[in-house]
């Protein structure tokens, strides 16, 4: 429809004493003008006499309008289209972008005008993206040969072993990892205009550290700088666990397939201990909660953090695992879940 076009605005005196009371509270010029528009057309003005009056173009009288014909629309949206997307086509859209990862905005206000002939600026699009809860944000990398397949069947095997498995029985993820020294620099709150200089170190102190975590308690047991992570560390952590849960009939620890977690010999040792293992797939990272621990970690220990000494970077690391973990239990069990996301779609390109 043109905005030149004729158009009757009918208003019954119920509806023009809201909108007149409307306006005279409003703080939006922008909203006045089209409060002002709609009761003007509907006392018989024309959309010309209108944008004379009020000092806006014609087509602006126009769009004001349209937005009340259709949706008795007053409030402005900065930046975006007058034509707005039906419900089919945001969702067509919403789906589109989760399928596609797009860097720039201006591309999608280009699939979206190709795709549905609407026109959006960039921070009209900007706009609907937040509105419909996307972020911008770094993508998880996901290692190329994770098979999805495999990742569905080992969820579904998961969630069998939750609902058959006694109360007294824990569940544990289980994981080592390997933080340097070397100051991990983050993304922080910084006035504008301005920057934050922080220290870094190209240390290679690394410290190697294996745990476990039980998402029912958010219980960590874990071995802080061990000399190297191998099926004797292994061990040893499984007395840990055993040693923590002396009453357990048996203990049900989930892994990934690395080699000396899946030697005989540590097998026949797990068993001697009621230890029963699962592994998870080849290449999946992601269906291990206990990642989320370490990124914990990093951001309690290492984040835009200069150590003085490998000393003390041993310290806080030992200190984080004995004395942090158990005051922020509610954020672990927050954080840290059961809810896998499987590699449905994996970006490449």
């Amino acid at each position: 429809m043109s905005h030149n076009a004729p158009m009757e605005i009918k208003l019954t005196e119920q509806n023009k004493k809201e909108l007149e009371s409307r306006h005279r509270v409003e703080r939006d010029g922008r909203v006045r003008d089209r409060i002002k528009a709609v009761l003007l057309k509907s006392e018989g003005w024309t959309n010309a006499m209108i944008g004379q009056a009020l000092r806006i173009h014609v087509d602006t009288v126009g769009h004001h309008l349209q937005d009340w014909q259709r949706e008795q629309k007053l409030k402005p949206e900065n930046g975006g289209s007058q034509s707005k997307l039906n419900k089919q086509q945001t969702q067509q859209l919403e789906q589109h972008i989760q399928a596609t990862l797009y860097t720039k905005v201006r591309d999608i206000c280009a699939y979206v005008a190709k795709t549905f002939h609407v026109q959006y600026t960039v921070s009209g699009m900007t706009k609907w993206l937040k509105e419909q809860g996307f972020g911008y944000k770094q993508p998880k990398a996901i290692p190329a040969k994770a098979d999805a397949q495999q990742q569905e069947a080992f969820i579904e095997s998961y969630l069998n072993l939750v609902a058959d498995t006694p109360p007294e029985e824990p569940i544990l993820f289980m994981d080592s990892v390997h933080p340097t020294m070397a100051t991990k620099i983050r993304h922080g709150w910084i006035k504008k205009g301005q920057d934050k200089p922080i220290a870094t170190t190209a240390s290679r102190t690394r410290v190697n550290i294996i745990g476990a975590i039980e998402l029912k308690t958010m219980a960590v047991i874990s071995e802080v700088d061990v000399e190297t992570v191998n099926a004797q560390t292994v061990l040893t952590l499984f007395g840990k666990l055993k040693q923590h849960h002396p009453n357990a009939p048996k203990i049900h620890i989930i892994l990934d397939r690395a080699g000396y977690h899946r030697r005989q010999q540590l097998q026949d040792d797990a068993k001697l201990l009621n230890i029963e293992l699962h592994f998870l797939p080849a290449y999946s990272p992601n269906l291990n909660p206990i990642e989320r621990l370490w990124k914990i970690m990093n951001e309690n220990v290492r984040n835009n953090v200069v150590f003085e000494s490998a000393k003390a970077f041993r310290q806080a690391l030992s200190h984080f695992f004995a004395n942090t973990i158990p005051t922020i239990k509610d954020t672990l069990l927050s954080t840290i879940t059961d809810n896998f996301q499987t590699l449905n779609t994996v970006f490449s390109g």
